[in-house]
């Protein structure tokens, strides 16, 4: 291999203290806008020399690029919605940059093409992003996602033409689209940012719009927002029947939320009546269901005056309630801050509720046992109706559908199936195929295993172990990817990817372990691996890497890991803390310096997990970990490999770079510490099939060089 010589990086003389501790970041300037700062660019573009010159030495990369390309190509189906009589879902037809959407008349007319994002930029990296259609079908609302970015464009099209409308709404993020009729829809925006900040700056003042059909969006009416706490931010849901709708207010990233009811259709709630809908502006008459941030509450649906939500409200692992808003209300001094009367429905079980959707006349619940799903039917009122089965340890996904309409459609996938696509009846109980994937491969060639080991603390964890079914006969220890998240109540749970399939396919093992700060078992698994319990997190992933190499699953000089986003920070923090564990690691698009973290475009929502660096308590626990700052000169660290994307408006670049220039500097052991860093690309979303199969080519190869996975020839 060649001897590398990183590029030389500037270090600022600049420390700080912070609560009686001098605290140095001398790579600070690396937190500027790439395309605003020439000294960052000029470092992106000798740092991504660096790297591209390096990974092309690799032998392994040519086979990993030409096995994702191919496992990558066959037709595949999003979720089918129907409204009206009209059924819109996407495909892609193997190597498209981009799904498109089609749309039939009926189930079974002939499919009829509505949008074809891959016209939209010449390297595809412009990107369909939500679309939803009005209640009867006629319009569909979509957003535009550009270059990976978390800021959309909202645009309309005509579905009978396919002429897109005039239309057009900027500056929303983190939003919905819920139609009310055929009138219009709500949204959710942030202010425009000052130019050359629209990357950078921090996300406030978000507000709910209601954007009218033929309209500019100057002349969109303002619905809801809190000018007085600019903190939070707010989530519109429209119920089916277009009597009711619900706005969800929080804070950060944890489920936690104040819910407020408007009546659309001049019903009343707790004797006050709506006025009802007219040509001119609507009366947005907003009424408090729930204060004080403290429960998650999800809006089901609605089935007239009574709405379903699932919530943690006295039911760590959730449960189903109900709600009558023609009732009188609680007092408003309710020391729970529930503002109206709710009552079981389904109670807590012993899984965790991950999903419930009404369809028809009945409730369909998806529940995580042990991070695999199990769903079933059953009535308003609770009562068992029927199990859906599924075929193996996977994920359903989907269920959505309308009361009084028995068809719903749900997706299932696991480590070896991608997704097969599945029309179900509610009433019959019995799955139809919509769309099943043409494989290349053999999913009976593989085996998934599912295995539980104990923490530092002694928790039971669980995680999945995926190879080839001789491989696991054998007992052969094999180079291993162990995969990780651990926080923000995200579960991980089965899935596809072409990726992984392809380590698979050399001969590798896949492992992903299911840690403490998701929320694979609730409120409590969440709790125990955020804030002062975040070690936990990292603890868990540590074990479940030693249990591998015990297991003879691995060989110590074997174990690779990867990670993205909250996954990224969790690389380089049990990087730091054991680099004698790993041979190699892909810490993807992280989070990496946890001392300023929430200074940047959606980082202060990440207080609820992380904790606020300007408090002492929670500083001294993220000074101990956060991997920026825990980098120690001269460790023999594993080969790393950093990759982010230059317009990662989430976790912003800034991160992995002030991480990289850190390590390279430490002088950290004879193997390579580089960064990739995509162009016109963000945080992972909208990413056209080019850009996934080179990047995850050159991270697999990077893997396997350095872990001893020899692909075959």
């Amino acid at each position: 291999m060649p001897t590398l010589t990183y590029p030389d990086t500037y270090q600022q003389d600049l420390v700080e203290v912070q609560f009686g501790e001098r605290v140095a970041d001398p790579y600070r300037w690396l937190e500027n806008d790439v395309r605003t700062d020439p000294e960052v660019a000029d470092w992106v573009k000798r740092q991504n020399g660096l790297t591209q010159a390096y990974l092309t030495t690799l032998p392994q990369r040519d086979w990993f690029a030409q096995r994702i390309r191919a496992l990558t190509d066959y037709e595949r189906f999003g979720l089918p919605q129907k409204a009206g009589k009209a059924y819109f879902y996407t495909r892609n037809s193997g190597l498209q940059n981009q799904s498109q959407l089609f749309v039939r008349s009926g189930l079974n007319g002939a499919p009829r093409l509505l949008i074809d994002p891959n016209t939209w930029a010449k390297d595809g990296a412009t990107a369909l992003d939500a679309w939803v259609p009005s209640h009867d079908g006629k319009l569909l609302a979509y957003s535009v996602q550009d270059g990976g970015s978390d800021w959309r464009t909202i645009k309309l099209i005509d579905v009978k033409t396919g002429k897109v409308m005039a239309d057009e709404i900027k500056w929303a993020k983190f939003t919905g689209i819920a139609w009310v009729g055929s009138e219009g829809f709500l949204y959710s925006r942030f202010p425009q940012p000052q130019p050359g900040q629209e990357f950078q700056s921090l996300n406030t003042n978000q507000a709910i719009y209601f954007h009218r059909v033929g309209t500019p969006q100057a002349a969109d009416e303002l619905v809801y927002a809190t000018p007085d706490r600019p903190e939070l931010g707010h989530f519109a849901t429209v119920t089916a029947d277009d009597r009711w709708m619900v706005i969800s207010t929080s804070r950060g990233t944890d489920a936690k939320y104040e819910l407020h009811a408007i009546p659309l259709a001049g019903q009343r709630l707790g004797g006050v009546t709506a006025a009802k809908a007219g040509r001119g502006k609507r009366s947005w008459q907003v009424h408090p269901l729930v204060s004080g941030l403290d429960h998650e509450w999800r809006l089901i649906e609605g089935m007239g005056d009574t709405l379903y939500f699932a919530t943690n409200k006295d039911a760590p692992k959730l449960k189903v309630v109900k709600v009558d808003l023609t009732a009188a209300p609680v007092a408003a001094a309710s020391p729970t801050g529930v503002r109206f009367g709710f009552s079981d429905v389904i109670p807590e079980r012993a899984e965790t509720l991950d999903r419930a959707q009404i369809v028809g006349n009945r409730l369909i619940l998806s529940y995580l046992r042990d991070a695999a799903s199990t769903a079933e039917v059953v009535s308003l009122d609770g009562k068992p109706v029927r199990q859906i089965v599924l075929s193996a340890i996977g994920k359903a996904t989907g269920f959505t559908g309308r009361p009084g309409d028995p068809e719903t459609f749900y997706a299932f996938s696991s480590f070896n199936q991608p997704s097969a696509i599945y029309r179900f009846d509610s009433n019959t109980g019995v799955s139809t195929p919509f769309a099943l994937p043409k494989l290349t491969f053999s999913p009976d060639d593989y085996a998934v295993e599912q295995r539980f080991y104990a923490s530092k603390d002694g928790t039971r964890v669980p995680m999945f172990v995926v190879r080839k079914k001789g491989l696991a006969s054998a007992g052969r220890a094999a180079p291993t990817l162990l995969y990780g998240y651990g926080g923000f109540d995200v579960s991980l749970t089965p899935a596809f990817s072409a990726v992984r399939m392809a380590w698979l396919e050399a001969g590798g093992v896949f492992a992903m372990a299911n840690l403490r700060g998701g929320g694979e078992y609730g409120k409590a698994w969440h709790d125990g691996g955020r804030l002062a319990n975040k070690q936990n997190v990292f603890d868990d992933f540590i074990a479940a890497g030693e249990y591998l190499i015990a297991q003879g699953i691995t060989p110590k000089d074997g174990l690779t890991v990867q990670g993205g986003s909250n996954g990224g920070l969790l690389v380089g923090a049990v990087v730091n803390q054991r680099p004698d564990l790993f041979a190699a690691g892909n810490a993807a698009v992280g989070v990496m310096d946890m001392l300023r973290f929430d200074r940047f475009t959606a980082g202060r929502y990440w207080v609820d997990d992380y904790g606020y660096p300007g408090k002492e308590a929670d500083f001294r626990v993220l000074r101990a970990y956060s991997p920026y700052h825990n980098i120690k000169p001269a460790v023999n660290y594993p080969a790393m490999l950093v990759t982010t994307a230059d317009t990662d408006d989430r976790v912003v670049p800034g991160h992995s770079f002030k991480y990289i220039a850190a390590l390279q500097a430490a002088q950290a052991g004879p193997k390579p510490h580089l960064i990739r860093i995509e162009t016109r690309a963000g945080h992972g979303s909208g990413k056209p099939t080019d850009k996934v199969v080179e990047e995850g080519a050159d991270i697999l190869a990077f893997l396997a060089q350095w872990s001893g996975l020899a692909v075959p020839e």
